[in-house]
């Protein structure tokens, strides 16, 4: 059983920056990516970024330059560091682990709200 938990969300001003955290947990195939992804209010999951087993990294053009994808391999975690908020950033982001034909997994989600 996998099992992802995100950390770090919350309010922040336009222009601020927050750190979001997911560890993973339980019995981890690798190699694996991991992602971030996010949902605003009465939208569609988006894509937002994404880190592979070879910490080869990507990012949607909307958080290019402003968003960073990391990884600890040791502690099973993933980060995004989000720099330069935008009230557009508002959403609930999820990470995601993908192991392939093993499995996909997803967290629960952590609130990000930029107000103007």
């Amino acid at each position: 059983q996998v099992q992802l938990v995100e950390f770090g969300g919350g309010l922040v001003q336009a222009g601020g920056s927050l750190r979001l955290s997911c560890a993973a947990s339980g019995t981890i195939f690798s190699p694996n990516a991991m992602g971030w992804y996010r949902q605003a209010p009465g939208k569609q999951r988006e894509w937002v970024a994404v880190i592979t087993a070879r910490d080869s990294t990507n990012y949607a053009d909307s958080v290019k330059g402003r968003f960073a994808i990391s990884r600890d391999n040791a502690k099973n975690t993933v980060y995004l560091q989000m720099n330069s908020l935008k009230p557009e950033d508002t959403g609930v982001y999820y990470c995601k682990l993908d192991t392939g034909w093993r499995g996909l997994y997803w967290g629960q989600g952590t609130q990000v709200t930029v107000s103007s």
